[in-house]
This record gives C-alpha cells, sequence and structure tokens, in this order.
C-alpha cells in the first residue's frame, strides 16, 4: 500500500511539474535583472511558453541580416485563439473600409514592441516578464484583458544591435556591477548597439522599409492593423520614465479620439506609477510628427501609436544616477513592466471604442480625406524611380492608378505655384479618397504644418522631393484611367556591323549594367557631352563599348552584350560609325574610358556610424558591389593600384589625415568626401574647399528661463528641403532633371576657385520645412556639391546626406555619379 502511495504521488508530481510553466528565472537559470539575455535565449524562452499555452501562437517573420530569427508571440483567451483567423481577417477588412463587422464582437489587437533599439536593452527583458505573467493569467482581471484583447508581443525589432551591446558588456562587466557611471561597462564602443548590422536606426525606417527588420515586420502589421501600438524605448539614466500624451507638434491629421486616448492611457500609467512613488512625464520631447517612427506610423495608419521612454541608456545593471540614486536593471524591467500591463488593461476597458473607432478611422478617410489636397499626380520624367515610389506606396499599401487624357491645375512642387499640366499615360495618380489617405497626405503634402519647432526629428520628407520627381498637388478629387503603367516606347537600334553599342546611364539600375560589363573585363567609355548618331540621339552619360578595343571576346561581344542586357531588363542599342551626326566623334576625348572602381570606405570610432551605414547598404544591398570597410590607421598605406576611390563618410577626423592622403589623390585617387567629412580638409591647402563664415549676431537673441530647454528657432533648421542648383554639364549631374536635399544644419561652403561648382544654394532655393530667420540667412548661397581636380586625382565633396536613410531616391544617382562617373 505505501508503495502504491508513493508511485500515486509521484505521477502527481509528474504531472504538476509538467503543467506548470517555468518562469525567466527557472528558465534562464539566473533571476531577470541580474544579467543581459542573448537573443536566442529570448527566442527559446517564448518558444517554450507557447508550447506550454494553447492560447499561444508564435508567428515567425524573418531573419535579420545577421541570421537572428524575428518573431512575434500572439496570446488572448482560448475563445479568441480559436478564432483568430476571423479576427484578423476582421481587422484587415475594416483597414480597407469593408466588411459590415459588429463591433461589440470583436477584441481590440494591442501590440507590445520591444528593444528597436538595440542597447535600450531592458525592455527584451521585460517582455520575457509579460509572456510570463499573461500566459499564467492567474487574476481574473488579467483573464478579463485577454478575452476582450488580442495581444501581440515582438520581444526584439533589433536583435542584431542588441547581441552587440549584450556580447560587449558581458565581456566587460565584473562579478559585482560597477555602479560608477564612468566604469568601462557603461562606457560602449563605436557603433554601439543601437543599430542595426547597417548601422540603421530601425525606429526611422517604419514607413520607408529600407532594412530588412522593417520590411518583414511592416508586412506582417500590415496583416493584423492592430488597435494600439506601444513601443518600449529607453533615454539617458538621468531622465525619469516618459509615457503618453506626447508633446507638441501633434500632426494636425491625428484625430480627437486618438489624441484623447493617449491622455486615457496616461492617467492609468500614473495612476500605477503614483501608488510607487516612482517618477515620469508626459507631453514633453516627444512628439508625433515624422511618419516613420513606432507612435507616428500605426497613428497614420488608424491605430492609437505611444512611445515609451525608461531611463536606461548606458546604465548597464547598476549606475549612479545624477540624483545620487542607483537604478538597477531589475528596476528598469519593474517600470516597463508596469506601463505594459496599465496598458493592456485600459485597452481591455476601451476595446469596443477602440474597435469602432478604428473603424471609423478608414471609413472617414475614404468618404472626407484630411488635408487641403485631394489628388497627387506625379509625372513620368523618370520612370525607374517612378516604379520605386509604385513599389514603396505598394508597401504601405496606398492606392494608386495611372494616366490619362486630361488638363488638369495643381500646386507645382517645383515652383510652388499653380499651375497647368496634361496627365499623360504613365503619370501616377494617388486620389486621397481612400483608406490610407491620411498616410498619403501626410507621405505626400507639400508643407507640412509645424506647430512647434522643438521638433525631435525632421520637418520635411514629401516623397516627389525625395525621389527627384515632377510632381503636382490638387484640390479636386481625380482618378487615373489605368491600373498598371503602359509599356514603355523603346527605339532600340540594332543589325548591322557595329561600331559600339549604347547603354544608357540614368538610373542606379544602370550602374549595376556597368558593373556587370566591367566585371566581364570589358572596356566601357562614357559620352561626356550628348551626340546623335543613325537618327537617334544619346544624353550626355551614354555608356559605349567599342567593338574593336573589346576584340579578346573574340566574335561573342554581340552575345555577351545582349545577355547583361536582357539580365537587368535595359535597352541595347547598336552604332554602325565613329562618326556622328551631332556632337563629336567617337575618337574624341569627350568619351574617355571608365577606371573600375576599386573602393573602399573608412569606419571606425572617427567616424558617424548611420553615415558609413548608409554607404555600406548602399554597395551591399543595392549595387551588390565589394567594398573594403578601413579604419583611419591603415589609410597611411593606400596604393592606388588596390583602392582607386576612397570614401570618407561624415565623422571628426584627425587634421592630419589632409596631408596622409594628399599622396595617394595626386597619384589618381578619387576621394569621395561627405557631409562633416569636409570640416577635416576645409582651408587646408591644396584642398580648395573653404567653409563659408558668417559675422556674429549684433543682438543677442534673447529668450524666457521657460524656454531654456527649446531650440533657438531664429537658428533651426531640423531638417528642411532645399532646391540645389546644378551644373547640368558635369558628370555629378547625370540622371538628374532637378535635385531636392535634406540640410539639417547650417554649414554651408565657399565656391570652389579651381574646380568645379557643380551643387549651389541661391537665393529663392529654400522650399519647405523648419528653418529659421537666421539659418535661411546663411544658406542663401554657397556650395553644396563641388568637384576640385588635384595632380592625377580628384577629390568629391558632398556636403549632404545624398543617401539620408536609404529613402531619399534622387541622391542614390549622385553617389553612383560620384563613384563611376566623375574623374
Amino acid at each position: 500500500m505505501k508503495r502504491i502511495l508513493l508511485v500515486l504521488l509521484f505521477f502527481v508530481g509528474l504531472f504538476s511539474a509538467v503543467g506548470q510553466t517555468k518562469s525567466p528565472d527557472q528558465f534562464l537559470g539566473y533571476p531577470l535583472g541580474s544579467k543581459f539575455t542573448i537573443h536566442h535565449k529570448v527566442n527559446d524562452y517564448f518558444k517554450y511558453v507557447a508550447s506550454q499555452h494553447k492560447n499561444i501562437q508564435l508567428i515567425s517573420y524573418g531573419k535579420t541580416y545577421e541570421g537572428r530569427e524575428l518573431l512575434v508571440a500572439v496570446i488572448s483567451s482560448q475563445n479568441n485563439i480559436n478564432n483568430l483567423e476571423d479576427i484578423r481577417k476582421n481587422n484587415v477588412a475594416m483597414s480597407k473600409a469593408s466588411g459590415s463587422l459588429q463591433v461589440k464582437k470583436q477584441p481590440a489587437i494591442l501590440w507590445l514592441s520591444y528593444n528597436v533599439h538595440g542597447n535600450e536593452a531592458s525592455s527584451t527583458e521585460t517582455a520575457m516578464k509579460m509572456i510570463y505573467t499573461l500566459s499564467q493569467a492567474q487574476t481574473p482581471e488579467i483573464q478579463q484583458y485577454l478575452n476582450n484583447t488580442v495581444v501581440m508581443i515582438d520581444p526584439c525589432l533589433n536583435p542584431d544591435g542588441r547581441d552587440r551591446f549584450v556580447q560587449h558588456f558581458n565581456s566587460v562587466v565584473g562579478i559585482v556591477p560597477d555602479a560608477n557611471p564612468n566604469a568601462r561597462e557603461h562606457q560602449e564602443p563605436w557603433p554601439r548597439g543601437r543599430v542595426n548590422h547597417y548601422y540603421f536606426d530601425l525606429n526611422r525606417d517604419w514607413a520607408w522599409q529600407t532594412q530588412i527588420e522593417t520590411t518583414g515586420r511592416i508586412a506582417l502589421y500590415q496583416q493584423w492593423m492592430p488597435q494600439v501600438h506601444v513601443d518600449f524605448h529607453e533615454q539617458s539614466y538621468n531622465s525619469p520614465y516618459y509615457f503618453a500624451p506626447a508633446a507638441e507638434p501633434v500632426h494636425e491629421s491625428i484625430n480627437s479620439w486618438q489624441r484623447e486616448f493617449q491622455v486615457i492611457v496616461g492617467k492609468n500609467n500614473a495612476k500605477q506609477f503614483d501608488a510607487q512613488g516612482w517618477q515620469y512625464f508626459t507631453k514633453e520631447s516627444f512628439d508625433l510628427l515624422y511618419p516613420s517612427y513606432g507612435d507616428t506610423y500605426p497613428l497614420y495608419n488608424g491605430a492609437i501609436g505611444m512611445t515609451y521612454e525608461q531611463g536606461g541608456i548606458g546604465a548597464g545593471l547598476s549606475v549612479l544616477t545624477a540624483a545620487g540614486d542607483t537604478l538597477t536593471l531589475k528596476d528598469r524591467i519593474d517600470h516597463h513592466f508596469t506601463t505594459g500591463m496599465a496598458t493592456i488593461q485600459t485597452v481591455s476597458e476601451h476595446a469596443e471604442k477602440l474597435v469602432s473607432a478604428f473603424k471609423s478611422f478608414f471609413v472617414n478617410a475614404s468618404a472626407k480625406p484630411t488635408g487641403l489636397y485631394k489628388s497627387y499626380v506625379v509625372k513620368a520624367t523618370h520612370l525607374s524611380r517612378l516604379k520605386k515610389l509604385a513599389a514603396l506606396l505598394d508597401k504601405n499599401h496606398i492606392e494608386y492608378n495611372y494616366g490619362g487624357d486630361r488638363s488638369y491645375g495643381g500646386l507645382d512642387f517645383a515652383t510652388r505655384k499653380k499651375a497647368t499640366f496634361k496627365l499623360e499615360r504613365n503619370d501616377l495618380v494617388i486620389n486621397m479618397h481612400q483608406p490610407r489617405a491620411t498616410l498619403a497626405s501626410v507621405l505626400f503634402e507639400p508643407q507640412t504644418n509645424v506647430t512647434d519647432s522643438n521638433t525631435y526629428d525632421i520637418t520635411a520628407w514629401a516623397l516627389p522631393y525625395a525621389y527627384g520627381l515632377q510632381a503636382y498637388a490638387l484640390t479636386e478629387s481625380i482618378k487615373g484611367n489605368f491600373t498598371q503603367p503602359g509599356e514603355e516606347k523603346t527605339t532600340a537600334i540594332q543589325g548591322g556591323n557595329p561600331y559600339a553599342w549604347a547603354f544608357s546611364w540614368n538610373t542606379v539600375e544602370d550602374a549595376k549594367v556597368l558593373i556587370a560589363l566591367q566585371q566581364a573585363k570589358l572596356r566601357v567609355r562614357m559620352a561626356e557631352e550628348a551626340f546623335s548618331s543613325e537618327g537617334k540621339s544619346y544624353p550626355a552619360g551614354t555608356l559605349l563599348v567599342y567593338r574593336k578595343e573589346n576584340d579578346q571576346l573574340q566574335g561573342q561581344l554581340a552575345a555577351k552584350l545582349q545577355t547583361i542586357a536582357t539580365t537587368h531588363q535595359v535597352q541595347l542599342n547598336t552604332i554602325t560609325s565613329g562618326f556622328v551626326e551631332k556632337g563629336k566623334d567617337f575618337g574624341s576625348s569627350v568619351y574617355p574610358l571608365l577606371k573600375m572602381p576599386k573602393v573602399a570606405v573608412v569606419s571606425g570610432a572617427e567616424t558617424f556610424s548611420q553615415s558609413v551605414g548608409e554607404v555600406w547598404n548602399f554597395f551591399e544591398q543595392e549595387l551588390h558591389y565589394p567594398v573594403s570597410m578601413l579604419s583611419v590607421q591603415s589609410l597611411g598605406s593606400l596604393n592606388v593600384e588596390e583602392v582607386n576611390v576612397l570614401i570618407l563618410p561624415a565623422g571628426n577626423y584627425p587634421k592630419n589625415l589632409q596631408e596622409s592622403l594628399l599622396p595617394w589623390v595626386q597619384s589618381g585617387g578619387k576621394l569621395i568626401l561627405m557631409e562633416e567629412a569636409i570640416k577635416t580638409f576645409a582651408g587646408v591647402k591644396p584642398y580648395g574647399i573653404k567653409l563659408k563664415e558668417f559675422p556674429k549676431q549684433e543682438q543677442p537673441n534673447f529668450k524666457s528661463y521657460r524656454d531654456k530647454g527649446k531650440d533657438d528657432l531664429n537658428n533651426a533648421i531640423p531638417g528642411a528641403i532645399y532646391k540645389v542648383n546644378l551644373d547640368h554639364s558635369h558628370p555629378l549631374t547625370l540622371g538628374l532633371s532637378q535635385y531636392y536635399t535634406l540640410i539639417s544644419d547650417d554649414k554651408i561652403y565657399e565656391p570652389l576657385e579651381d574646380g568645379w561648382n557643380v551643387g549651389m544654394l541661391k537665393p529663392g532655393s529654400y522650399v519647405t520645412g523648419i528653418a529659421g530667420e537666421n539659418a535661411r540667412k546663411k544658406m542663401e548661397s554657397g556650395l553644396l556639391f563641388g568637384v576640385q581636380p588635384l595632380g592625377n586625382g580628384t577629390v568629391v565633396y558632398l556636403a549632404t546626406d545624398v543617401l539620408f536613410r536609404m529613402f531619399w531616391e534622387s541622391g542614390k544617382q549622385v553617389f553612383s555619379n560620384a563613384i563611376f562617373a566623375v574623374r
């Protein structure tokens, strides 16, 4: 009998152990908050918890550039999980302003995003505590939350950045954490864990979707369309906690309910913090304007988007704050956990209203869109960039169509005046009477109304300027006649005994053609001037492959060129004579042989990681072209035979760099200086670049004590758009009929005395965005793009970010020209 009882007790214990989910502490083998958890262990815990509970589903939505898995956990009541696909489809139907959903039967969807900045690391730890607590559902309150709410938890949006941070921290922390803020464990090395593999800030990429992590996440987001999204962050460890409501400026398209619910959530968060005596603030610092944040993007897509900020960057496991308090990782987890649970409670209590307002958002957008303009027309003057714009609209589920044959009047983006234009077959038309009207309007509006200059990011981003496309904003509602663009008219000339073959040079795609030609060991020339041959006009930049100087292929040349043209879907023309009808004959020096670029990019602590990342990403992900990443210390041994193009991204470089690079440039190297990198060379001979200087203000700009934390509006320029006046005869401008740049500081340079002033600002160049009076005066004239011959080499000066966040498409043409076309 005793033996039977022992056996029964063993099986009872066994089943209890199986049925009981391990806490994070038990699963990880250490108390949560006592160390930082590597990403794969976080994913392992989420998979473990999901395996223990039928009311949790995991969705894998891709991998990072470094191969780490991205996943989201979906948790709700068992009834909701059983009907999860219907719930999802209903939400998507509402976002399309379709369906006849009964709101009362639809739970609200709350999406919680953690750790978009990898070194803001407490939030991923919090995500494990959240999934465990919700999976246990040990109180009637939590059970009710899950009845009313479907909770989606993304434990880490940026695993590559997080692991970079965690691995460094774990390698330098001692047995006992050192709270001294000067200790090495609080000093994070370049490029820091904030950014992803390519050093991109993923919290600036929601709308643009240039990075693989964002692309996968937004594709999943669009399949669910939550009513509420919370983005968990960290800020300086000396700052108290921040939660909504947000600061001004708040974009005018954000509706009254979206603003009201932020206050409702904020009051409940405040109630929980008040009970603990924890400090917090609202309505300061974090605004709702720039459309590519984790709070604004959901807001412009009908949800309630909010940012929560815990003090903690650089805090490690424990840090002594300026107030004399010790802030621990456990404290930070507790604060994020408290706002997370409080938000679930608030969403649960207002679920019906949230679903109803979400549905109304898209119905109202279709019937009565916000904003002055009801249609936008983007002209098909540059089909390659127009196709890229259409692809971006597709990613964001913005509807559009093409073409017509009528004339209309609208605001010309180029002149900022009303003009009449003809709607042609391939012109892209975006009608604002559609479910995604709010986001579309925000992305296209020629002028963003800003109520407060003290904004957290840029204040201008209109897509026609970023893509360098002619466009019009119309107050009337129009639609195109076609769902697809028409076939491109081609006039390819083939046949005969070619003297040369010609490819266009107008797009980034054409740069890929040149790369393919050069990698095939072909000699390629470029026309620096326009010419006409056999009745066809060829613009400057045309790529030419001469038959005679490529005889090494012995009769296979034509087939090789056709294969390259077919692979890259470009037009190939044959030219039968070197004697042209207009322009210079093919033996002229205006058809130089192009060197194959052997490119190196400087990276390291002297550089700005974002600038390095943009260049690195462009070469690897767009051009698929090899680059060497070099440190500043290795530049003294540069050999022009091994590296003939050197790119210095923005950064603060040592002064002796100008001298050490001079022999390399003079022997034939091409030096491309980007943004702040120019400062190191400014005013130093023989480099001809000089920073433009301005007299000091005679009258100080007084401001009140209450405004001590705000920017000086007169001198502020937090991201404004300017039109650059181009020298269209120079190779740096090939493929560009116009160029608009984003300017976020007041640095501008004197015209070159010995070189080419390719891109200049002149009076009237300002277009849109915040630029204070003094800042505008400084930017009235000066050099932004210049090219200086130096010995046998060249220096290219690019004083603005032509690759800005990789969505500034027209700037990629400038950069491609600098690499491949400029001699």
